[in-house]
This record gives C-alpha cells, structure tokens and sequence, in this order.
C-alpha cells in the first residue's frame, strides 16, 4: 500500500507550477464548495492523491487505523471518467457504508483500474468540515503534465 502524505499546501511544489514530481495534493479555494488538485509521478498516484485530497478537505485521519480494504474496478472511456468515477465511488462508500479512506493504491488494468481503499468507520475520525455529496463535471480534469500528472475536481458540499 501506498503512504499517506499529509496536505501539501506549497503551490511552488505542484508539477503544474514548475515543481518536482513529487505527489501530493491541495484545497484551493472554490465558492461554496471544495476544489481540489493533486499531482504524481503517475496517473495511479495522481489519482490516490486526488481520494486524499477530498478526505482531507472534511475529516482529520491523523491517529485513524484501518479496518479494512475495500477493492474495487473502476472503468470509463477517458481519465476524466476514471477519476470521476473513482472520487464518486469514494463518495458512495462514505454515504452508504459510512467508510473513509485512509490510503489508496490505484493500478492500471485493461483500460479501467483496480483500486484497493484502507478504510475506516467514519465514527473513527475527526470531522473538521462539510462532508462531500458529489463531484462535478465542471472542470474535471486528469492529464498528463511536463513533470507528471495533474487532475483538478469540484465536489459539492
């Protein structure tokens, strides 16, 4: 499984501003609901840091263990559509399930992906903003970029 980094706020850092490739993510400001960016060496780390970013935007995992793993195969005809459905599947275990991901591996397969979530109970950590609904099509994005991948998403609150 992958590590979890914390909130990377330094926007000099993100590859779309001419930094490294190292992955990480950040809130910016959006009225009214919360946008997120993330970036990584690859599409899989730019996607896990993208789940990170969301859950970071409402809830405190410092001190949170996992319960379980969730593993799920995700498709779509884009990388829009992938990380579309990726965020929305994040969104659907925390309103059904009540499960937040503490860490995320994303693997490429046949076109879709396999993502395996560690998850814990939402009970379980520190609610410390507006709990996502859905995520928007306005302005979604994953692509490649000069040091890595990039992706920008809008989730309603």
């Amino acid at each position: 499984m992958g590590t979890r980094r914390p909130m990377e706020r330094d926007m000099d850092r993100s590859p779309a501003r001419g930094g490294g490739t190292a992955a990480g993510h950040r809130a910016v400001p959006h009225t009214a609901d919360m946008r997120i960016e993330a970036w990584g060496a690859s599409r899989e780390e730019c996607l896990a840091e993208a789940v990170l970013g969301m859950v970071d935007c409402f809830a405190d995992l410092s001190g949170a263990r996992p319960d379980a793993v969730r593993q799920v195969r995700l498709t779509g005809h884009s990388d829009d559509e992938l990380l579309a459905a990726l965020l929305d599947e994040v969104l659907f275990r925390l309103e059904v399930h009540g499960e937040v991901p503490l860490d995320v591996e994303a693997e490429s397969v046949n076109g879709g992906l396999d993502v395996r979530l560690s998850v814990t109970g939402l009970h379980s950590v520190q609610i410390t903003g507006a709990v996502p609904k859905a995520v928007s099509w306005n302005e979604l994005h994953l692509a490649p970029a000069p040091s890595g991948w990039t992706c920008a998403a809008t989730v309603d609150v």
